[in-house]
């Protein structure tokens, strides 16, 4: 099987973009997966520090794992938005294939300090294990939280995207393997509407560092701002808060029609087909699937 790294440089050169779909349970990995398959499409399943805590580091990989062994499919695993050295290591350690070092919050050179540590110890560890794993980071700020929002996460405006000066030096600095930058997206899904995208930003910045880019907090945005930004250079887009909306409401909805069923199969598989859902369409729309 290919690497992820050569998945994501096929969707690059045909101007696509690999869909990253979070999970926390079961229901969303069977649902994710089951939208990828029906389109034959490669995938990558993430799983931030959080989310990592309720499922389970060993257990997540297990899963992952079994899929890509049973079947011999493309899906991979990611650790997104771990904060710390140690946690990243802990995920590269178990089995992940990629980690995301979120350093944001940090000034530029800590971060770029925090990131090359986290890059070196994933080449090293690849060259042990003769795995190819990815090691992505991100600057500029688009919140934290993949949650309904009842306005823009302070600090987040045009003023905080990403710069083509600083994004060439922090790639440059700490040899990441994926970039994802502020280009006007956000985490969360705003309920004013969340702001617009920046493609022309995109589009400069991945001519200036010369590595794949990755599109955080795409829930909520608009179906021609994604195109446009996968034209302009994005290879993978992030979609959770859409994912955790369309579970709650499966889940809500199943049980007010069904108020005496009590085996969580049931219960939950309407959660499983809206997740489906979802997936799907995110998918064809990446893949300019009509």
């Amino acid at each position: 099987m290919k690497t992820l790294r050569q998945y994501i440089k096929e969707a690059d050169e045909k101007g696509v973009a690999i869909g990253h779909f979070n999970i926390s349970n079961l229901e969303a990995l069977h649902g994710i997966y089951n939208a990828a398959r029906k389109l034959n499409l490669p995938i990558i399943i993430g799983v931030s520090e959080g989310e990592e805590e309720f499922v389970g580091r060993e257990e997540v990989v297990a899963l992952v794992r079994a899929i890509r062994n049973r079947d011999n499919y493309p899906i991979f695993l990611n650790a997104d938005h771990h904060y710390f050295f140690e946690s990243v290591k802990a995920a590269l350690d178990a089995g992940y294939d990629a980690a995301i070092i979120d350093a944001v919050m940090l000034p530029l050179e800590e971060n770029i300090a925090l990131t090359k540590k986290c890059v070196d110890y994933a080449r090293e560890l690849s060259k042990k294990e003769n795995r190819d794993i990815l090691i992505e980071a991100e600057i500029g700020f688009i919140g934290t939280s993949s949650k309904i929002l009842d306005k823009m996460p302070e600090g987040v405006s045009e003023a905080t995207m990403t710069s083509t000066e600083d994004a060439k030096h922090f790639v440059e600095a700490t040899g990441i393997d994926l970039l994802a930058p502020s280009v006007g997206n956000v985490h969360g899904m705003v309920k004013g509407g969340n702001p617009r995208l920046h493609p022309e930003r995109v589009k400069a910045i991945r001519e200036a560092v010369g590595i794949p880019l990755v599109l955080h907090g795409g829930s909520g945005s608009m179906n021609e701002d994604f195109v446009a930004c996968i034209k302009a250079g994005i290879d993978i887009v992030h979609i959770n808060t859409e994912i955790r909306v369309a579970y709650r409401d499966a889940v809500k909805k199943a049980l007010i029609e069904n108020p005496d069923e009590v085996a969580p199969y049931k219960i939950l598989k309407p959660a499983i087909l809206a997740i489906e859902t979802v997936v799907e369409a995110r998918l064809k729309l990446f893949n300019n699937i009509k």
